[in-house]
């Protein structure tokens, strides 16, 4: 329930403590691999590094609320990819 408001928090406001919890990165990550689509992101050794070593893109996989939302909606998977090729880019 907490981590529920945490999420609510930090996508709806904007709000962040600023410490990421790689165990539910993680877990986000597994969840996101059972995708088709995101299986070709994992085994691109760009995305991959990306996936591993970017904070940003971390703490944007750390929302249960979102990564949820992702595997059930094609525009915020568009959205998310948008968001990997811009964290590519820099």
């Amino acid at each position: 329930m907490i981590g529920f408001i945490s999420d609510l928090l930090s996508d709806g406001l904007g709000f962040s403590t600023g410490v990421l919890d790689t165990r539910k990165i993680d877990s986000n990550i597994m969840l996101l691999r059972q995708q088709e689509w995101f299986k070709k992101i994992y085994e691109n050794n760009q995305y991959y590094s990306l996936l591993i070593g970017n904070r940003e893109l971390r703490a944007y996989l750390q929302s249960n609320f979102r990564v949820k939302k992702i595997i059930r909606n094609e525009k915020s998977q568009a959205k998310f990819l948008l968001l990997l090729n811009k964290e590519l880019k820099t």
